[in-house]
């Protein structure tokens, strides 16, 4: 078992799934350190992440931005009680770069090593702002490359997949139907501030898998191919009617359509299992109609939401310190030291 003090271990966590290079430092529930090195302005020409340049910056970016983070953390590597790390999913070059260097580091030092799931490590984050985690909890879990509701009963062991996306992720979507409009990368960002100058009820957008024939088999399953396609059409057909198309319309409309249909299923799985708290992590999570709609919906059954500060939904190595930490206060043991990384890495597995 690891030693820590009474305040928790001290566990420093490293993240490189994606574009961003992150190391965090979390003492218990404690967040000491949370640096960030994201490579997204060399994905922007390519309007999406490019695998080989990701990897390539984070090898760049590893030494410096682990510096950073002792450094701010005031925090010796001697002193530290484990050492976690991304195993996937994710980029399996980008994944290669962060557990090499977190194997090199606990074989230096001599510190327990855990290599832990990314998207598990969306929820374990909001610890480090609201305390341990209810049990059990919902999570909604919305990202460029993940749409998952999850049911938690127990951050650090017991985690289970109820629906996810059956193609484009929302974040995905997102960026092309950004694309189509003109609009710059990633489109998360820029389609939530235009639509604050729209109108959402402009549009009738459709929403994936809600109708009574998909719901017999995708009840919790998110599907935002046909969203994309619709908004596809539509922007066609009023070009080639002469028409100017109204940006801003667009964006409200289809953000209001992915935010219902997010919140909708996320509603109904807390009414079936009787949930009283419910966590939204991923990037899109940092999303304002998103967020709001979902509180709203939430508070009038009586379930309470926890949700991560926006610096906090984006990747970083803040959420796999908290997921360490987590894991070591469970007192499981460590991961082999030639663990692998797994792209494709199934959310029930929360250590490898």
């Amino acid at each position: 078992m690891t030693k820590t003090n009474d305040r928790g271990p001290l566990v420093l966590g490293i993240e490189t799934s994606c574009d961003e290079t992150g190391v965090g430092i979390v003492r218990g529930h404690e967040l000491l350190a949370h640096e960030v090195a994201s490579s997204m302005e060399q994905h922007m020409r390519f309007g999406g992440v490019v695998p080989e340049i990701a990897a390539r910056a984070h090898l760049e970016a590893m030494t410096p931005t682990l510096q950073r983070a002792l450094a701010s953390a005031d925090v010796d590597v001697s002193e530290l009680d484990a050492i976690a790390v991304t195993a996937g999913p994710g980029l399996m070059g980008a994944l290669v770069v962060g557990i090499s260097a977190a194997k090199t580091l606990a074989l230096a030092t001599g510190k327990p090593l855990y290599g832990v799931n990314h998207l598990v490590g969306h929820v374990a984050v909001d610890t480090v702002e609201h305390g341990a985690l209810p049990r059990p909890s919902g999570a909604l879990l919305v990202s460029g490359g993940h749409t998952s509701l999850l049911r938690v009963d127990d951050v650090a062991r017991d985690v289970t997949m109820i629906g996810q996306t059956i193609d484009d992720a929302a974040g995905e979507a997102y960026d092309k139907v950004a694309r189509l409009l003109g609009l710059s990368y990633p489109g998360g960002p820029i389609i939530d501030r235009m639509a604050a100058e729209g109108d959402p009820k402009a549009i009738r957008f459709p929403r994936g898998l809600t109708a009574r024939h998909d719901l017999e088999k995708h009840r919790f399953d998110y599907s935002f191919s046909g969203l994309k396609t619709a908004v596809a059409r539509w922007v066609e057909k009023a070009e080639r009617d002469g028409c100017e198309i109204p940006v801003a319309d667009v964006c409200a409309s289809f953000q209001e359509a992915v935010a219902d249909v997010l919140t909708a299923k996320a509603v109904d799985l807390c009414r079936r299992d009787g949930l009283e708290h419910f966590v939204l992590g991923g990037g899109v999570a940092a999303n304002s109609r998103l967020r709001t709609l979902l509180e709203d919906r939430l508070r009038e059954i009586g379930v309470e939401l926890r949700r991560p500060r926006p610096g906090l939904c984006t990747d970083n190595g803040a959420m796999i310190a908290a997921l360490g930490s987590a894991v070591v206060q469970a007192d499981l043991p460590p991961s082999p030291l030639d663990f692998s990384a797994h792209s494709s890495l199934p959310v029930s597995t929360v250590l490898v």
